[in-house]
């Protein structure tokens, strides 16, 4: 495979990401996250994301104008805190119908996303269109990255960097400091690393493998693209302009790039504004904030993986379990009991099941996030969507409410 960048640039790129500040950094990094088993357990340092300047709160049901029964709702609530969630909520039809806090979590408290912040990077990406930033999702990522030019990098679209079909490595496990996934997730540089370094294994386009590494690169795609910085790009133009409050973003170091594929901090009710988004075809407040079709985009699956699309997980075709890793791979597989009882159901769904529903038919949006759950009894990703739809109450003849 030919060389992924012209000397001059991988020289430059090298030389900025392996300072000897940097390199003991990523080194007391990596011995921690050999420590805790692979897993990091504190985002640091931690960058401000503004989100509305003043947030009004969501219009409340009451028990009058409730259109999900109590039995059905206190069901669902029943269920998300016997698995360890620390939020749930139920939005329908212009109206929260209930909310939930456990433990010592409030509305206000910032939640660790994990790879809820995937969608977001479509959202992103979306509102970048919207203003003219990027040409389209088929626009070659190499426009952005010049070191890409020239190269089998070349092919990778932005499309592909949301679906999951760069053709870059699946994700993976590795003792080795110097494999690709590990410094691609800890290093202080780690989106430069992912542009040098992270391989390409598959001819864009032609394979789904879900790795972190490409909804990485889309903080520096935006960066590169808009001229600003990700953390101020979502802040003032995904999360202020539907009301939501803000939070924090996990960066390689102080000033530098953001982790967009994870663990970005936000109460429970940001993320929920973000599936009411989509519900409302990329319009808040009436203000058009995505491209037209851009959310059927989102949620439309690949011949690929027919369960992903743009950062989103899709409900149908059904499969009784779904793995992160596609269709007939090895690794987590996700549980769902039944169908979902909308067909057209899309979800965000993040490590430790943290989920947010969207059902079109029914108007409805559902949020769940916390710790993993346990393990028995196992969860299941189809209970809370569908324990509430099958509770809407039926609307009484003249009542004006939509069932």
């Amino acid at each position: 495979m030919a060389a992924l960048l012209s000397m001059p640039l991988l020289l430059a790129t090298v030389v900025q990401a392996a300072s000897p500040e940097n390199e003991a950094i990523y080194r007391e990094r990596f011995a921690t996250l050999m420590r805790n088993g692979g897993v990091i357990t504190q985002y640091e340092p931690m960058e401000p994301v503004a989100g509305a300047r003043k947030v009004r709160p969501l219009s409340a049901a009451t028990a009058k104008t409730r259109t999900i029964s109590a039995e059905a709702l206190e069901a669902a609530a029943a269920y998300a805190a016997a698995n360890k969630s620390t939020a749930f909520m139920v939005w329908r039809n212009g109206r929260v119908e209930a909310s939930s806090y456990f433990g010592t979590a409030t509305a206000a408290t910032p939640l660790v996303s994990k790879s809820l912040s995937k969608p977001l990077t479509a959202l992103a990406v979306g509102r970048a269109i919207a203003l003219g930033k990027i040409d389209s999702l088929d626009q070659p990522v190499a426009d952005f990255f010049p070191e890409w030019r020239n190269t089998p990098k070349a092919e990778i679209l932005v499309r592909h960097l949301l679906d999951m079909r760069s053709g870059l490595m699946e994700q993976t496990v590795s003792p080795d400091p110097e494999h690709p996934v590990n410094r691609a997730y800890i290093d202080p540089e780690h989106s430069l690393w992912a542009v040098a370094h992270y391989p390409l294994v598959a001819t864009p386009g032609s394979v789904y493998g879900y790795n972190n590494a490409t909804a990485e690169l889309v903080a520096l795609l935006i960066e590169r693209a808009t001229g600003r910085r990700y953390a101020e790009f979502i802040g003032a133009e995904v999360l202020a302009p539907i009301g939501a409050p803000g939070g924090k973003i996990w960066v390689g170091r102080s000033g530098g790039l953001a982790h967009s594929g994870c663990c970005m901090t936000l109460p429970a009710e940001s993320w929920l504004r973000m599936g009411i988004l989509l519900l409302q075809d990329g319009v808040a407040n009436g203000r058009r904030l995505l491209p037209r079709g851009y959310v059927k985009a989102m949620t439309t699956g690949t011949p690929q993986n027919p369960h992903y699309g743009l950062g989103v997980w899709i409900g149908s075709p059904y499969a009784e379990r779904r793995g992160f890793a596609g269709v007939g791979k090895p690794g987590p597989q996700v549980l769902h009991s039944e169908p979902y009882l909308d067909p057209g159901l899309y979800l965000f769904d993040g490590n430790a099941n943290q989920t947010v529903y969207v059902s079109p038919a029914n108007k409805l949006v559902v949020l769940r996030m916390g710790d993993a759950p346990p393990r028995q009894p196992e969860w299941d990703n189809s209970k809370l969507p569908n324990l509430l739809i099958r509770g809407i109450i039926a609307p009484s003849k003249g009542d004006g409410q939509t069932p």
